[in-house]
C-alpha cells in the first residue's frame, strides 16, 4: 500500500489520477478503474473520483470516504504537485481579493460558493483547470515553466485545442499570477446550490475536455446552452434542491460553456 491517505489524500481528490487504485480501509476491498464495479453497475474506465456520490464499498457498504490510495500509476511526482500547488495558491488569492475587495456585494454573485482551483493538471507543459468563484467558472490555463506571459494583451482572443473541440479563451493579467488564459464556463453562478456541487461540474468539464467523443454534432449554441440549462433546472418540488447529473453529457457542459464567452 502506498501511503495511508484516507479519503484520497485527505479530500484532495485532485491529488489522485484517473488510474488511482483505492481500497477500503474497512475490509481492504479495492477498487480498480480498470474494472469497474459489476455490482454497482459501474462501468470499466470509471475513475474513482468519477464515481456516484452514493457508491460505497462493494463488501461492506463503507463510503467512499473511507478509501485510500493503493496504487496510482499516474501519480504525478513531487515536483509537479508542488509547482502546480503554488501556482493555484496564487490563482486563488488573486480572485479571493477581488471577492473582498470589489465583488461581495454585487447582486449576481452566489455567496454559497467560494473561490477554490479544480482539477489543475500540467497539459503539454502548461497548467490548466478550473477555477470557481462566486461570480463565474472559468477553464484558466497558465503559463509552462520558463514562460513570460505578463505580455499578454488584456481582452485577446485565442483557440485553443483539445480533444473534445476548439475553445476560445480571452487573456488576461493579474498582480500576483500574472498572465493567464481564460475560457467561460459559467456566469453568473445562480443554478449552483453548493461548492459541492460546483466543484463535481468542474470535475467533469476536466474529464469530458479530454473525451474525444464529445465533440460538438453541430455549431448551435443556442441548443447547446438550452441543453446546458437543462441540467440545472430545478424539479417541480420547490422544497428539493436542483440535482446535476453524475456526469454532467459534454453538449450540456462543456459546449454549453465554451461555446459562449461571458
Amino acid at each position: 500500500m502506498s501511503g495511508g491517505f484516507e479519503g484520497s489524500f485527505l479530500g484532495a481528490s485532485d491529488k489522485i489520477s484517473p488510474q488511482a487504485i483505492m481500497e477500503c480501509k474497512i475490509c481492504w476491498t479495492p477498487y480498480d478503474p480498470a474494472e469497474g464495479d459489476d455490482y454497482r453497475q459501474v462501468d470499466p474506465g470509471t475513475a474513482f473520483v468519477d464515481l456516484p456520490q452514493d457508491w460505497s464499498c462493494p463488501n461492506c457498504s463503507a463510503p467512499r470516504e473511507q478509501f485510500m490510495v493503493l496504487e496510482d500509476p499516474g501519480a504525478r511526482d513531487a515536483t509537479e504537485v508542488a509547482r502546480l500547488d503554488a501556482l493555484t495558491a496564487r490563482l486563488v488569492a488573486d480572485f479571493r481579493e477581488i471577492w473582498h475587495a470589489k465583488m461581495r456585494d454585487v447582486p449576481m454573485v452566489n455567496k454559497l460558493l467560494s473561490v477554490e482551483a479544480v482539477g489543475f493538471r500540467m497539459v503539454d507543459g502548461r497548467p490548466l483547470g478550473v477555477l470557481i468563484s462566486p461570480w463565474f467558472m472559468n477553464l484558466v490555463q497558465l503559463p509552462g515553466e520558463g514562460e513570460d506571459w505578463s505580455g499578454l494583451e488584456p481582452g485577446a482572443k485565442e483557440l485553443l485545442s483539445f480533444p473534445s473541440g476548439e475553445y476560445e479563451f480571452i487573456h488576461n493579467t493579474r498582480e500576483m499570477i500574472g498572465g493567464y488564459k481564460a475560457c467561460s464556463l459559467f456566469s453568473p453562478m445562480g443554478e449552483f446550490t453548493s461548492q459541492m456541487q460546483a466543484k463535481e461540474v468542474a470535475r467533469a468539464i476536466m474529464v469530458a475536455l479530454f473525451d474525444e467523443k464529445n465533440r460538438a454534432e453541430s455549431d448551435r449554441a443556442a441548443d447547446i446552452r438550452a441543453a446546458r440549462e437543462a441540467e440545472l433546472t430545478p424539479p417541480a418540488d420547490a422544497d428539493e434542491p436542483p440535482v446535476l447529473s453524475d456526469a454532467p453529457t459534454r453538449r450540456a457542459v462543456i459546449s454549453g460553456g465554451l461555446a459562449e464567452s461571458a
